[in-house]
C-alpha cells in the first residue's frame, strides 16, 4: 500500500465511506432519492477508486447530517468546489482543533460555519 502523500489524503483514508447502494440500505430510500440528496446538497460525494461514495460521517442515524447542507452552501459561497469542500470537511482544521465534519457532529455548527466564511 502506498502511503498517503498529504494530511488530507490520510484524513480521507481514515474515514468510512458508503457507496450509493450502502446509502440506500442505511437511509431506507431509493437510488433516485439518494441522487436528489446529492443534487440538493444534503449530501456530498466524491469518487473513491472510481466509485461514487459519501463519508459515513455525513450520515446521522438514518438521515443526512442536518448541519451539513448549510455548511456546504457557506463553503460554496466562499468559492469552494465540491472536491475542495470535501477536502476541507475531512482534513484537520487548526482553528477548530479537529476536522470540520467532526466539529459539526459535536454540535459546533456556528463555529464551523464562521471558520468556513472566513476562508472566502
Amino acid at each position: 500500500m502506498v502511503k498517503p502523500s498529504t494530511e488530507s489524503d490520510r484524513a480521507r483514508e481514515e474515514r468510512n465511506w458508503l457507496t450509493v447502494p450502502d446509502l440506500v440500505d442505511v437511509l431506507g430510500v431509493g437510488v433516485g432519492r439518494i441522487h436528489r440528496l446529492l443534487e440538493d446538497k444534503h449530501l456530498l460525494a466524491a469518487r473513491v477508486d472510481g466509485v461514487l461514495k459519501v463519508p459515513a460521517d455525513f450520515i446521522a442515524g438514518d438521515e443526512p447530517l442536518s448541519e451539513l447542507r448549510g455548511t456546504l452552501f457557506v463553503l460554496a459561497d466562499a468559492g469552494f468546489d465540491d472536491d475542495e469542500a470535501m477536502e476541507w470537511l475531512l482534513a484537520p482544521e487548526d482553528s477548530l482543533g479537529t476536522a470540520p465534519i467532526d466539529a459539526l457532529r459535536a454540535g459546533r455548527k456556528a463555529e464551523v460555519r464562521r471558520v468556513a466564511q472566513a476562508l472566502g
